[in-house]
């Protein structure tokens, strides 16, 4: 059966999931401007007459909103549906790729293509047992190739629920969840990051070129281009930069309400998580808070941010 499957679904390879695909905005100002407002990022070449956009904009050109795309094709909706009909329901995103031809300028008219680009034999993962699904696609500035985008799904069974004979994991964390949290999705980009929290130290690039902070971890640096770099180790000092209390959707993991905070740190970076140490309705822009690490279960630890002394009483 399971090679009937996998027989099937490489007839998808090849298939094109989208042909002649027109951005619904051209490259423009005001959308570059709010990206690197809300990254973080004060680069010289995305201001002014000579302006590019940033190149990890790339996808966002193509983004189909609610009302999806035109050109749109049945083939990777038909491959994900023969996925979901053998069981493999779940699907998480893993990872994307992306390659930089030629930057993207204000005016610019962007066209693009996809296609199925490959299909995996079943391979076993903590999440379950699927099949990864990758889809390339091409970007077109006015007719002139820009870039690639690699994007790249996991369609799963999942692992089988704790048995009955065992005994749930019920510790709270300060966010109030009572029971497993989702796995980070650990890749080349970012194993440093994960490998510096489990020696409880948070890590942030530092470029080798010109010393820019940036947090994500990123490939490359945002202000020069540099592709060299180290790391530092955070002092854990921040204040709340913005923030947000989570009522809707209900998640297993998690019990709302709960703030979850945008950090910005002593370093200058900024970084997302919860706000801990007081109760989530005392949590305001401009709280000092203070890194601290939390283990939710046998095999996840993740950084938190503690208020300062003085901020509120009781958890958030």
């Amino acid at each position: 059966m399971t090679e009937e499957l996998y027989a099937r679904l490489k007839v998808y390879e090849g298939r094109p999931a989208a042909v002649g695909g027109v951005g619904k905005d051209r490259v423009n100002e005001p959308m570059i401007r709010h990206w690197c407002e809300a990254m973080g990022d004060t680069g010289s070449a995305y201001a002014g007459p000579a302006a590019v956009a940033p190149p990890t904009m790339l996808q966002v050109w193509t983004m189909g909103g609610l009302s999806g795309h035109e050109g749109r094709t049945d083939a990777y909706d038909d491959l994900l549906g023969l996925l979901d009909d053998a069981g493999y329901a779940s699907v998480v995103a893993t990872d994307c790729e992306q390659e930089y031809l030629r930057p993207l300028r204000p005016g610019d008219e962007i066209t693009f293509d996809a296609v199925i680009e490959s299909v995996s034999e079943r391979k076993r993962t903590k999440l379950g047992t699927g099949y990864f699904v990758t889809t390339r696609m091409d970007v077109r500035a006015d007719g002139e190739l820009a870039g690639t985008h690699r994007f790249r799904i996991l369609k799963y069974a999942p692992n089988a629920q704790r048995s009955p004979d065992r005994t749930p994991d019920t510790r709270k964390s300060p966010a109030g969840e009572g029971t497993r949290r989702p796995r980070p999705v650990v890749n080349r980009d970012n194993a440093g990051f994960w490998a510096g929290v489990e020696d409880h130290q948070l890590l942030i690039q530092r470029c080798a070129g010109c010393g820019t902070p940036r947090f994500p971890w990123l490939p490359g640096c945002n202000a020069c281009g540099c592709a060299e770099w180290d790391t530092v180790e955070a002092s854990g000092e921040g204040t709340v930069y913005s923030y947000v209390v989570m009522h809707h959707p209900p998640f297993p993991a998690f019990d709302p309400p709960y703030a979850v905070g945008l950090i910005e740190l002593a370093e200058g970076v900024r970084i997302v998580s919860n706000v801990i140490g007081v109760p989530y309705d005392k949590v305001r822009i401009g709280l000092p808070v203070r890194l601290e690490f939390v283990r939710y279960d046998d095999d996840l630890e993740l950084p938190v941010f503690r208020a300062g002394e003085g901020a509120g009483d009781g958890e958030g």
